[in-house]
């Protein structure tokens, strides 16, 4: 199903560059004359982002969180007021469709997710419903991302003096919350907003110290930080184990191990006990002397043979071209590959460590006198 996000209002500020047309960001500014002075000041200042083209819906009912809980793979059914977490929807073979965060606050589930997949996640809570006291409704409201270590002093400049920890969330005045986010930077944090009033924060924020940048900053070191974004570094075969999205709530994850009752966790279980993914994600280097570029979706390939898929391509301010990939588990990290055009290199201290033994590997082994 093809979504069309309406253009935000904030590309008619001064300088705005709008994403590609044909890419997710399109409604949204990518840079705003500076993508990597922009980077940096997501790093060491503070640096405001325009995400208003994320979907935003919210689930209101006594049961909210209990009938979430037992159609996703995280475990929230306790969550508290002003508490937050990343959780995903699989199919029923454990690939995911999904990913999404989701916060409680005043007797509402809020969730932001991909702009052009909210309306089928939507569609999809509205049919399990079933007999639960639970109401998700598409909800007006939009995100903008704080970015840096001096967003402690934007935010104490509009009278916000206290912030969260990680994954907590405190009101703001006029409506919507504030909720402190574990990536793409240690200083991250999401505002979630009544849409009608996103050009009156973004005055605010901006007024107060928070630079303009673009999607092209925010991307660059979530790429850097190794975190996907599903549709650009997950593909229809993906499942939870390769992209990293194993954990519960205090590990940063979206998939809580101790739980089940969700689709697709027979999936989840069994790589868990038995197996390993057959890929992981990591970081590649880039050639950045090449005439060309590769795109999300090529083929990494090692010797002429396909190893990996190539996901989201960017120039990060210091690491240079870099980008993300799902590449086969057994292929070593000093291995030179090729992705689309370029020649690549795997970042060796993005490869995941999963070499240890899966409990049920050795309760079979056991049992079989090994």
């Amino acid at each position: 199903m093809s979504v069309v996000v309406a253009p935000s209002p904030v590309l008619a500020v001064s300088g705005a560059v709008a994403g590609a047309p044909e890419s997710p960001d399109a409604a949204v500014a990518w840079h705003y004359g500076d993508p990597l002075g922009e980077q940096r000041a997501a790093v060491e200042r503070a640096a405001v982002v325009d995400r208003s083209h994320r979907f935003v819906l919210s689930i209101t009912g006594a049961e909210r969180l209990t009938w979430l809980h037992t159609i996703t793979s995280q475990h929230i059914a306790e969550l508290g007021d002003g508490q937050s977490a990343e959780n995903l929807d699989l199919d029923l073979n454990g690939r995911v469709l999904n990913h999404f965060v989701l916060t409680e606050l005043a007797a509402t589930v809020w969730i932001d997710t991909e702009g052009d997949r909210g309306p089928a996640l939507l569609d999809f809570l509205r049919k399990m419903v079933f007999w639960a006291d639970a109401q998700p409704t598409e909800a007006e409201y939009a995100v903008l991302s704080l970015l840096g270590p001096k967003v402690a002093e934007v935010l104490a400049t509009l009278g916000i003096a206290s912030l969260p920890g990680t994954y907590q969330a405190v009101a703001l005045p006029g409506g919507g919350f504030v909720r402190r986010m574990p990536w793409p930077t240690a200083d991250s944090f999401d505002l979630l907003i009544p849409r009608a009033q996103l050009i009156e924060w973004w005055t605010r924020l901006t007024e107060a110290g928070a630079e303009p940048a673009g999607m092209w900053a925010f991307e660059a070191l979530r790429v850097a930080a190794v975190r996907p974004r599903i549709g650009l570094d997950t593909d229809e075969r993906t499942i939870p184990h390769e992209a990293r999205w194993i954990g519960g709530v205090t590990e940063y994850g979206a998939v809580h191990l101790d739980k089940g009752c969700y689709r697709g966790q027979e999936t989840v279980a069994r790589v868990h006990n038995l197996g390993k993914p057959p890929r992981h994600l990591v970081l590649l280097h880039l050639d950045g002397s090449a005439d060309e570029r590769p795109a999300i979706g090529d083929d990494i390939t090692a010797g002429g043979r396909t190893v990996g898929r190539l996901g989201t391509v960017i120039d990060h301010y210091e690491l240079g071209p870099i980008a993300l990939a799902l590449i086969k588990r057994t292929v070593p990290t000093d291995t030179a590959l090729t992705a689309g055009p370029t020649a690549a290199a795997i970042d060796p201290d993005s490869v995941p460590a999963n070499d240890a033994p899966q409990a049920g590997r050795l309760a079979v082994d056991r049992l079989r006198g090994r």
